[in-house]
């Protein structure tokens, strides 16, 4: 298993050849504060890296969440969508909001590694 790491606060799991896990980071939880909503993307579509795939609504503010990868969404996480403040309590696990199945592989490896993000974070 490999995490890693987008600069719009995405984490990305890559278990072999299993479609790649996406959530937002406990950085972008923690900014956002109770999160009260979740827009997931439907089943099937498909998304250019870098494109709104979602949103989140908290008490605070909304955010877009980003395709971190271009590819097709295999699942999404309907627990998530019926208690939204997983996002919060498990951001890492089950509180992940989509699958992916990656039209270009190579993408993940531009992703960023966890101790480049938490530079990254702790900076922005």
């Amino acid at each position: 298993m490999t995490i890693k790491y987008t600069k719009d606060h995405e984490w990305v799991q890559s278990e072999g050849d299993a479609p790649l896990t996406v959530g937002i980071t406990v950085h972008a939880q923690d900014a956002l504060g109770d999160v009260v909503f979740v827009d997931l993307p439907e089943i099937g579509a498909t998304f250019a890296q870098g494109e709104v795939a979602g949103v989140v609504e908290s008490v605070k503010a909304a955010a877009d969440v980003y395709m971190p990868i271009s590819g097709e969404i295999t699942e999404v996480n309907e627990a998530l969508r019926a208690d939204p403040s997983l996002a919060n309590s498990d951001p890492n696990g089950a509180g992940w909001f989509f699958k992916v199945k990656p039209s270009d592989p190579l993408q993940f490896d531009a992703l960023l590694e966890a101790a480049d993000y938490d530079k990254f974070a702790a900076e922005s």
